[in-house]
């Protein structure tokens, strides 16, 4: 720290007081991250649990002190690492801006209404479209919108690319805050075959290759990122946090580990810390399976969905375009231009619950029956029965629940019912995310990599690690087909072996 300039102390709910870097409190204080005070954590959860109001502002700040905390632990415990001191600021600018690209209400934006705005869109606005996204709307991630939004913060706030200059921040700097950012390279490096010795990274080499594993781990799913946010939901949603993050610091440190003929370092865990790893990802299936799949959850961002889509083509914001021309962009299209993406939070919803347009009726009438909890209606739910079934679709069985209705009505199905596929499990599919972290040995002297088995912990873990339930809501207040599509829904899950509860 700066003894000059020393930066600010927060003081968080749940790290206590938290010293942050000056950088990042220049960064805190621009309009493109002060956004994320009006983006909820865990979007529709706060009409379930009255206590969910937290943001992802707040959530950003934990993982920016996380993530210092650990790259600073390493480096303490281990000088051979050779962990600079800009190796440690770009860390925390990373976990601090690593959610810069979450739309309103937070993965309800990526996951549920980005998809079916792109399903929605008419063939003249495709044809726009494809040529002005990089991705299409279906693939696109929060993850992109936020290595976006953090170039154009840096673009619109010059004065922060002086202090990274100061704070002797360089190009290859930002390559890596990027790649943090991001979880992986930030582009393939020719379009030939990947070969694994081939090192994918430029931001860092890899001698540096267990920094990566700190914001964002794509191998094992084991980040500060997840100790935040499990740490912090289950504060506000009056759960127990059995997994204990400052522990995991004080038991970790960097091992080359040889795999497929190559060497490189990976973040390992003491042997004994292999159960708690276990009570981490048992935290996560239950926030999930209590919070953030619970079926009123679910049912109330149906609801924003819903409205969001309705509005879709009927509220814009205001930007411009790459020859600086002013532009109009729809909520779906705001996140190809990030001055309109700015002003998209969840208070989109407000905007439209304060209009008088009667084209914005429809969306209106559905945010009004969540305000008077007239909420849809859960027809039925079922359970995958075996542990092997077979991955379904949710497109798959709404097409052959349509069926039922009759044409008019079948054409507009979204209007009438949906189906929710919800999938548990431990982070890594139906894979142990256990099973694929490194371990080592108190004694050992060098200490040596290792994995361990699930059987190896305890004879109590679970033997399954992923499964599906899904669930009919019904939305429309005529229930005309409403047991025609309920009949049909029981027969689907006994031919495809879903057992309703």
């Amino acid at each position: 720290m700066d003894p000059i300039n020393p930066g600010k102390v927060f003081n968080d709910s749940i790290h206590g007081h938290v010293e942050l870097h000056p950088l990042l409190v220049q960064i805190i204080d621009t309009p493109q991250f002060q956004r994320l005070r009006y983006i909820k954590q865990l979007g529709g959860g706060y009409f379930v649990y009255p206590g969910a109001s937290h943001n992802r502002f707040e959530h950003s700040i934990g993982v920016a002190y996380l993530a210092g905390l650990q790259a600073k632990t390493l480096k303490e415990n281990q000088p051979k690492l050779n962990i600079t001191d800009k190796d440690i600021l770009c860390v925390e600018i990373a976990g601090l801006c690593h959610d810069l690209g979450h739309g309103p209400f937070s993965h309800l934006f990526d996951q549920m209404f980005m998809p079916q705005a792109h399903d929605e869109d008419d063939e003249d606005d495709k044809e726009r479209k494809v040529q002005a996204r990089n991705k299409d709307d279906k693939e696109w991630r929060h993850e992109d919108a936020s290595v976006e939004m953090f170039q154009y913060l840096l673009e619109k706030n010059r004065e922060l690319l002086t202090e990274m200059k100061n704070s002797r921040l360089e190009d290859n700097d930002l390559v890596f805050i990027k790649e943090l950012i991001l979880g992986e390279p930030l582009k393939k490096k020719s379009d030939k075959p990947e070969d694994p010795s081939d090192w994918p990274y430029e931001g860092r080499g890899e001698d540096k290759s267990f920094l990566y594993e700190i914001v964002s781990n794509k191998q094992n799913g084991i980040d500060v990122d997840k100790f935040d946010y499990f740490a912090r939901d289950c504060h506000h949603l009056g759960l127990k946090n059995n997994f204990d993050h400052m522990r995991y610091f004080k038991f970790t440190r960097v091992i080359g580990v040889e795999k497929n003929k190559l060497k490189r370092k990976h973040i390992c865990s003491r042997d004994k810390e292999a159960g708690n790893l276990y009570d981490l990802f048992y935290t996560r299936d239950r926030l999930h399976r209590r919070a953030y799949q619970h079926k009123v959850t679910k049912n109330v961002e149906i609801m924003i969905k819903d409205a969001l889509l309705k509005a879709n083509k009927h509220i814009k914001f205001k930007g411009k375009d790459k020859e600086k021309k002013e532009n109009f962009f729809t909520i779906s299209d705001a996140k190809d231009n990030m001055e309109a993406y700015t002003q998209l939070t969840d208070q989109v919803t407000q905007r439209i619950l304060e209009s008088s347009s009667s084209e914005l009726e429809q969306a209106r009438n559905i945010l009004e029956r969540i305000k008077t909890r007239d909420l849809y209606e859960l027809v039925d739910e079922a359970k995958g029965q075996n542990k092997q079934h077979k991955k379904i679709s949710k497109e798959t069985i709404t097409n052959e629940l349509k069926v039922v209705l009759p044409g008019e009505v079948r054409d507009h199905h979204n209007d009438y019912f949906e189906v929710v596929l919800v999938t548990y499990s431990y982070g890594k599919g139906d894979k142990d995310p256990v099973e694929c972290s490194y371990f080592y040995k108190k004694d050992g002297e060098p200490p040596e990599a290792f994995q361990i088995t699930r059987q190896q912990v305890s004879n109590f873990l679970p033997e399954c690690f992923w499964e599906q339930t899904i669930r009919l809501y019904w939305k429309n207040k005529d229930k005309t087909h409403w047991h025609d599509v309920a009949e049909k829904f029981t027969v689907w899950c006994e031919h495809n072996r879903f057992q309703k509860y």
